[in-house]
């Protein structure tokens, strides 16, 4: 099985996304796990320059947070390696101005790319499940000066760091082939302070409810 597949896989076994949020809007932005929790989109201005004119989106899934900032003016980009989620997302925004997606993996798409962005974000996407010593070389180079970078994702487990495997089922059949990176906030801040980023907030945002799961929620700026 390819890692496409097992994205693909993935998305079939997920729920259709609802098409309204409390407030009756068709996009928002999420950035936990948690329906219409945590912050918003306002994550990704840059200071002195408000909301970016151009994002990308790593890991876009059905493609609603990337459709949001489309649907402010911003010129988009949602990447995602599964066919089926882009299906989807197309399906659902195509006709949304300002808004292209692509299917390719993360790191093949930046480095091979030219373009520039304001803002590259990351929502339980490819940022989590891609070596940060690939990925944020990459990500530095195509972020624009004082352009932002911003994701979220589960918290490591105490004392599970760096890469983390994944078996699925009942241990039978292929080996797994999905891995993520887990890191506290604190070593979160060394990573990127490493990468040439600077202004990095690292925290693990609370669960609506008291006793569940935060969520990892990274923020760092481009000089």
């Amino acid at each position: 099985m390819t890692t496409a597949q097992f994205w693909g896989d993935y998305a079939r076994t997920k729920p259709s996304p609802r098409e309204t949020n409390a407030a009756g809007e068709r996009t928002w932005f999420n950035w936990t796990q948690y329906p219409e929790h945590g912050p918003g989109e306002e994550i990704l201005c840059r200071q002195g320059f408000g909301m970016p004119e151009r994002a990308l989106e790593l890991g876009c899934g059905s493609g609603r947070n990337i459709a949001h900032l489309a649907g402010r003016g911003v010129t988009s980009v949602g990447l995602d390696l599964s066919d089926v989620q882009l299906s989807r997302a197309r399906a659902k925004w195509g006709d949304v101005e300002h808004l292209h997606f692509v299917q390719m993996d993360a790191t093949e798409f930046l480095g091979k790319t030219e373009d520039r962005y304001d803002a590259v974000f990351s929502i339980f996407g490819a940022l989590w499940f891609t070596d940060p010593a690939v990925s944020l070389p990459l990500v530095h180079e195509h972020l624009n000066p004082g352009g932002v970078l911003a994701f979220s994702h589960a918290p490591a487990i105490d004392g599970c760091y760096g890469a983390q495997g994944a078996y699925k089922g009942d241990f039978a059949g292929a080996p797994p082939i999905l891995r993520r990176w887990a890191y506290t906030p604190q070593m979160w801040t060394g990573i990127l302070l490493n990468y040439g980023f600077v202004d990095v907030s690292a925290v693990v945002l609370p669960a609506p409810h008291a006793g569940d799961l935060g969520t990892l929620h990274v923020r760092a700026v481009r000089i």
